[in-house]
């Protein structure tokens, strides 16, 4: 119709797989590839008969790897096929077939979705409106392309290390204000043969402006470890290399500095309370 800019049909069926008990669920796809195609992270997509595309909790559980065959059976028909790509996700239960197979095994079957992506510019609403005039018997929506799942996880992130953040200040705080109480005897000598309060405070800040940068160095290379051994091991879903790939030295060099800003921060306020500290009060304490 006036306005899709790709059109893909589905239809899902029950198969068993070489010659099991076990029941396992195909999606048959005709048409424009959908959006599975550009997920995937090895092999091609289905461009022709007993061709099909499974996920890594399939591959795992049934010991297969991209280019493996296997037989396809529905109703006492069988056809073999073959594995020619990974998606990003995939139950171990589900696998995508292209349509030619689907002709085989089951030719009385027609599609059940169908998935229009419209052309930019395209009136959504109107289009549905005209798709359910077209044809009553379809039971048409418009589908909000933008991806609600990224943007939560993303607030959520941003949220967390914000928390993070304060809570590292804090820590920072609280180490600075304890050992300034216990050198107070110290601080008390040295402002006594001259030091000025902004030289206590410079002394103190970057004391913990090192111990930020030391910590910048030691922990984003165990970060970027950590990354690369929770994304290659979260089993239901396969990163592609270009996902993984998020590391680049300006941020890098970012992350560094937010360390030492974090430490600066948090020792400010002690530091500025240490250099208000006179001598009179150092040795009354003591």
């Amino acid at each position: 119709m006036p306005g899709a800019k790709e059109v893909t049909a589905d239809a899902m069926i029950r198969v068993t797989m070489d010659g099991g008990n076990q029941a396992l669920f195909a999606s048959f796809f005709r048409g424009d590839p959908p959006a599975l195609a550009t997920e995937l992270v090895d092999g091609r997509w289905m461009d022709g008969p007993g061709e099909a595309v499974v996920g890594p909790a399939f591959l795992a559980q049934h010991r297969k790897k991209v280019g493996d065959r296997m037989a396809l059976a529905v109703n006492g028909r069988t056809l073999p096929v073959t594995i020619v790509g990974q998606s990003m996700v995939g139950d171990a239960r589900t696998l995508n077939v292209s349509w030619p197979t689907l002709t085989v095994l089951a030719p009385d079957r027609r599609a059940l979705n169908y998935t229009a992506v419209l052309a930019p510019g395209t009136d959504a609403a109107a289009y549905v409106k005209a798709v359910k005039a077209a044809d009553p018997g379809l039971y048409s929506r418009a589908v909000d392309s933008g991806n609600t799942a990224t943007r939560t996880v993303v607030s959520f992130a941003t949220v967390f290390t914000v928390l993070l953040t304060i809570v590292a200040a804090l820590g920072v705080f609280n180490t600075v204000l304890l050992n300034t109480r216990e050198r107070c005897r110290d601080l008390g000598m040295l402002k006594s043969i001259g030091m000025t309060p902004r030289q206590v405070v410079a002394m103190t800040v970057t004391s913990m402006a090192v111990l930020g940068l030391a910590a910048g160095v030691v922990g984003i290379p165990l970060g970027m470890l950590a990354h690369r051994l929770i994304v290659d091991h979260v089993g239901v879903i396969a990163f592609p290399e270009s996902m993984k790939d998020v590391w680049h030295a300006s941020q890098v060099f970012g992350l560094a500095l937010a360390g030492v800003t974090i430490a600066v921060l948090g020792a400010l306020i002690p530091a500025r309370s240490a250099a208000r500290l006179t001598i009179a009060k150092v040795l009354h304490n003591e």
